[in-house]
């Protein structure tokens, strides 16, 4: 397979360190700030939904779509406040399938590639959550298509601001994978598992909104970082 063409332009990146109640936000008692001139889009896909709810919390038996949808939203904030155009493929807790017949999870997912193939997406950031028969396993990992060197790039970015967050207790690396919703644009896709869910340490700061500001906020500094 040939590698994908990185869509790549200037990104204007203003930095301030800022007190809590600065004009551009707060994320641990300071903040960076953001702004770029080209309006490049960027696709926000929360995984699963409806039907398909996708992995539980080992405690609280959270769903899996809940947890990508409410992360998703706050990426998006992020993303929209920093002058970015933002496409979510939902919105909503329910699934993109229409009847949960037969082949409704196909259905949903060519759904999703239709809407980041229709907003012509400069990047698309696909957000899920994990799960291990080893209930040790933890912390945040990063898939990228294997072919594609603009992905591996903005992966290993994205994963690099994971592994800073404080409630990181091991370095992961960003891996390649074999995944549909990494082959729907030769733009920059990438796939975020934020954590384990099989991991009850990792859960109980999965469904709280503190933690998942916070690595929406990791996530889209990564973002901003590969454009640079």
């Amino acid at each position: 397979m040939k590698l994908f063409i990185c869509k790549r332009s200037l990104i204007v990146i203003f930095a301030a360190v800022i007190l809590a109640g600065a004009v551009f936000g707060i994320v641990a008692g300071a903040v960076t700030a953001y702004s770029h001139s080209d309006g490049k889009t960027i696709v926000i896909d929360a995984g699963h939904g409806g039907v398909d709810a996708g992995v539980m919390g080992k405690v609280t038996s959270t769903k899996e779509s809940e947890i990508n949808l409410y992360i998703s939203k706050y990426l998006r904030g992020y993303f929209a406040d920093a002058g970015f155009n933002v496409v979510m493929t939902r919105t909503t807790q329910g699934g993109l399938y229409g009847l949960s017949t037969k082949g409704f999870k196909m259905r949903d997912m060519k759904k999703r590639k239709e809407i980041i193939e229709q907003s012509d997406a400069d990047m698309v950031i696909s957000i899920h959550q994990n799960f291990c028969p080893l209930p040790s396993k933890r912390g945040g990992t990063v898939f990228f298509e294997k072919s594609s060197d603009c992905g591996r790039e903005l992966a290993q970015n994205i994963q690099k601001n994971l592994n800073a967050m404080k409630e990181c207790v091991k370095d992961n690396e960003a891996l390649a994978g074999d995944y549909y919703m990494l082959k729907c644009t030769q733009s920059p896709s990438v796939i975020v598992e934020c954590g384990f869910l099989s991991n009850a340490d990792d859960e109980a700061l999965l469904i709280t909104a503190e933690y998942q500001k916070s690595i929406a906020y990791a996530i889209f500094k990564g973002a901003v970082t590969y454009f640079a």
